[in-house]
């Protein structure tokens, strides 16, 4: 029984106020999703995902971060034998081959490459001994990066994609990458997805979804723009929004979530809320920066791209300000896959803060 219980001197190490800080939001979120979709089931299937989330949290707490990180390699091709079943094997959903179908729930197999990508690309460059710039190493982070770019691209699901591609960005420049090299990378791009948009490697519908990312004027934007507004400096109240009320922004307990925040809660109830997000961004710098290891500060980093992204993304394309993609808002979305992911990476963060000091046993 003792392999299921946490020491206790390493349980005096955990940072529980990164824990209740996400706890928090789940639970705001929680209220969000039950508001923008008056479903009992959805919002009991939030709490359930929330319980699970803490489940994986304490299991991920019990294995030391760099046993898990040696199983990395296993879970990467494992993941991408998923990806590749759900492109080809799968029906789409509103028109991407995004979900694999197990009885009655959906699971997508893409939200949980945060957590994979994060370890993997950290367990190959510590193998490297941290020689991000040597053009042979560099070569092998980035086929490994694009191979489930690419496979996720291809869903389509953007969001995550590019998600996956701030992972690895943040892992490598905390590894002290030569600025010259990400610039290069970026003028390479441009030719090379020109190519890509010209190939027959995109289908017509797959073109269409990409283009109606930069289409500023939809319906499901004006909408979420009103009720954010609408909602001033406090908000309408809980179940009092009209814009949540009449449906009239789709997917709003989904990536559009926080046009519920801003026009139920207000102006007051959306900065709280970002405060929050600043907090858990604040712990995982700080925790990042006490590890005990590279490869502590590695995962970390790729923590912290990766969930400061999806926070500005998702935000920003309620008011307007980026393209509208599928990038859910951590932790407040409904999608219990994304919530098992995003408790899990806190779960890695907090385990390298428990044990960024050796412990005498």
């Amino acid at each position: 029984m003792k392999k299921w219980v946490i020491d206790k001197k390493l349980f005096k190490q955990i940072d529980f106020s990164l824990l209740i800080a996400v706890l928090l939001i789940s639970i705001f979120g929680a209220l969000n999703v039950y508001s923008a979709s008056r479903s009992t089931s959805l919002f009991v299937s939030q709490f359930v995902g929330i319980g699970i989330g803490l489940i994986l949290v304490y299991l991920v707490l019990l294995v030391d971060y760099s046993v898990l990180t040696g199983y990395s390699t296993v879970l990467y091709w494992l993941g991408i034998i998923s990806l590749v079943y759900t492109l080809f094997f799968t029906t789409p959903i509103n028109g991407a081959n995004s979900w694999i179908q197990i009885g009655s729930q959906q699971l997508e197999p893409a939200g949980f490459f945060e957590v994979i990508l994060t370890l993997f690309i950290a367990k190959q460059i510590n193998d490297m001994d941290s020689e991000v710039n040597k053009l042979k190493n560099i070569g092998i982070i980035v086929v490994y990066t694009i191979i489930p770019v690419v496979l996720i691209f291809k869903q389509p699901n953007i969001g995550m994609a590019v998600i996956c591609l701030c992972i690895t960005l943040g892992i490598i420049f905390i590894c002290g990458i030569n600025l010259k090299i990400i610039y290069g990378a970026i003028i390479t791009s441009v030719p090379l997805c020109w190519l890509v948009w010209n190939s027959s490697i995109l289908q017509q519908h797959q073109r269409s979804r990409i283009t109606s990312l930069f289409e500023q004027s939809s319906y499901q934007l004006a909408n979420s723009k009103v009720g954010i507004g609408s909602g001033g400096l406090l908000g309408k109240g809980f179940l009092k929004g009209t814009q949540v009320a009449g449906q009239y922004v789709p997917e709003n307990h989904t990536d559009f979530i926080f046009s519920v925040v801003g026009e139920e809660w207000g102006l007051i109830g959306a900065i709280v809320l970002l405060l929050l997000y600043a907090f858990i961004l604040y712990k995982i710098l700080k925790i990042g920066r006490q590890s005990k290891d590279i490869v502590g500060q590695m995962i970390c980093a790729g923590t912290f791209t990766g969930l400061m992204f999806s926070i500005f993304w998702n935000i920003g394309m309620t008011v307007g300000i980026v393209p509208i993609s599928g990038i859910p808002l951590p932790f407040m979305s409904h999608g219990n896959s994304f919530i098992f992911s995003n408790y899990i990476i806190i779960a890695l963060v907090m385990n390298i803060g428990m044990r960024k000091k050796k412990i005498n046993f």
